[in-house]
């Protein structure tokens, strides 16, 4: 298995690692900083630099069917071999913003009472789907909300529980259709202090002032029991 150092340190940039799996997909590390797609995130972008200054341009990052990161190379970059030491380094810019915007989300879970049906992160935006068949939103009273919590610059912790207690509290789950990733047994927790507890496998900032400003932009019914808030970064 892939050691995903992004679990223990989101702020982790690059990594040394050794190449243990190659097929027509992409490249699998012993240990990486690349965080692959899941939970409405996008995978990480970067490059893996081998010792004898190869350049290998990551476009993306994937699930293996293992579970493991699957590193999507560019088509033109040159080919590895395994065993090969390389240097991995993320495409920071995108990760961060990707890590402000997760966070923000979670924050506007907290603030919709409402099962969650659906979601996405993006570099200059993103988005939660709730259940909610009544019109009960509005964009400038979640706008003033979200940002109060974001001004308050609350730390925002990651613990671990195992698969049993999250078992035996099912509220801690907000997603309706997807169940949170199991690692080893055991569920991560992403703690808002005071704000926001549920499990989650993406990567977040710190501290809630590193988000910066957002604007609620959009809130939309997509179905009968569906109403779709979309946020956006000022900054």
């Amino acid at each position: 298995m892939t050691e995903t150092l992004f679990r223990a340190d989101a702020y982790l940039q690059h990594c040394e690692a050794t190449v243990t799996g190659l097929n027509e997909h992409g490249v699998v590390l012993n240990r990486t900083v690349f965080y692959p797609r899941g939970g409405g995130q996008p995978g990480d972008r970067g490059v893996l630099e081998t010792r004898d200054g190869r350049r290998v341009v990551i476009t993306d990052t994937l699930k293996s069917d293992q579970g493991d990161p699957l590193h999507v190379p560019h088509p033109d970059t040159p080919p590895l071999s395994v065993g090969e030491q390389v240097k991995a380094t993320l495409d920071w810019e995108q990760r961060y913003r990707h890590m402000r915007m997760h966070t923000c989300l979670h924050l506007l879970c907290s603030l919709v009472d409402a099962g969650v049906t659906g979601g996405a992160v993006g570099r200059d935006r993103g988005r939660l789907d709730f259940d909610l068949p009544d019109a009960t939103l509005d964009k400038t009273t979640l706008s003033e909300a979200l940002n109060g919590l974001i001004a308050r610059d609350v730390p925002v912790l990651a613990r671990w529980i195992s698969a049993q207690t999250l078992a035996d509290q099912p509220e801690l789950v907000r997603t309706m259709s997807v169940q949170p990733p199991v690692d080893q047994g055991d569920v991560r927790l992403i703690d808002i202090a005071g704000v926001d507890l549920q499990p989650c496998g993406g990567t977040h900032v710190a501290r809630t002032g590193e988000i910066g400003t957002v604007r609620v932009s959009k809130i939309e019914k997509k179905s009968r029991h569906n109403r779709r808030v979309v946020v956006h970064f000022i900054d």
